[in-house]
């Protein structure tokens, strides 16, 4: 941690992010990193090393360089954007992830106190594929829409989170011709996509359970997106998509 860093210093993220760029660890061409509280070894394998080793090469053709910012706290502040904070803030005001984009430079702040790293990981893709879904290239987009329209006319129930379950619930809802280019559908389709790859490099990463129920996309359609996703952005050499390719990867 920085000796100009005070314990009780509250700062917003874009003067944070101006203060410390020149103090950022780089960890690849295209990724670096500033961490404004000490962390063990180990946290920084798992919180840094691990879950970016992970990341399909490819996206530096679409990211910008990407800088991630740990910091104790993340908090709300209305207009004025988010403060980095060294103090709890208020369960309302407490915010786990930040981001902006400042002289071509992605900084992607993530608070790291008190968090289980399931949680920050879980954090951490989503944030990725949120930026992923913004700056894909026209024929990866297109081609994740004839996939998704291919499932609304085979009529599959279900998706992947809350979030895109809510969407394709009021398309049906509002709209009698699935397949028709509105921005309801296009809305639903983006959304889809970021809960998809949030999966798909999670996933990558470590080892997680897909939960079943009622409102979870069946098997054979989900499958069929994770298998795009590896063509349009393939995973690290030695890292698996499916549990069973573990086996013909150790063999």
């Amino acid at each position: 941690m920085s000796s100009s860093l005070s314990l009780t210093t509250r700062l917003p993220v874009e003067a944070f992010a101006e203060q410390f760029q020149r103090e950022m660890v780089p960890l690849s061409n295209y990724c670096s990193y500033f961490t404004a509280l000490p962390l063990e070894e180990n946290q920084l394998q798992q919180l840094i090393e691990e879950p970016v080793g992970a990341l399909p090469p490819s996206l530096s053709e679409i990211l910008p360089k990407m800088r991630l910012m740990l910091v104790p706290y993340l908090e709300r502040s209305g207009k004025n954007g988010d403060l980095v904070a060294f103090e709890k803030p208020a369960e309302t005001r407490l915010v786990a992830a930040s981001s902006l984009e400042l002289e071509s430079q992605f900084f992607f702040f993530l608070a790291v106190k008190e968090e289980d790293v399931a949680d920050y990981h879980y954090t951490f893709y989503n944030g990725l594929a949120s930026l992923i879904s913004c700056r894909m290239k026209e024929p990866q987009r297109e081609r994740y829409g004839r996939l998704l329209r291919e499932e609304l006319a085979n009529e599959a129930h279900g998706e992947v989170e809350e979030k895109s379950w809510r969407l394709k619930q009021q398309l049906r809802r509002r709209q009698t011709n699935l397949l028709r280019d509105t921005k309801l559908q296009r809305d639903y389709f983006r959304q889809s996509f970021e809960d998809t790859a949030t999966l798909y490099l999670h996933g990558l990463c470590c080892d997680i359970d897909v939960e079943t129920g009622p409102r979870q996309l069946p098997t054979r359609f989900l499958r069929k997106r994770l298998e795009m996703l590896r063509e349009l952005f393939p995973p690290p050499e030695g890292f698996a998509v499916f549990p069973e390719e573990l086996g013909r990867r150790d063999a």
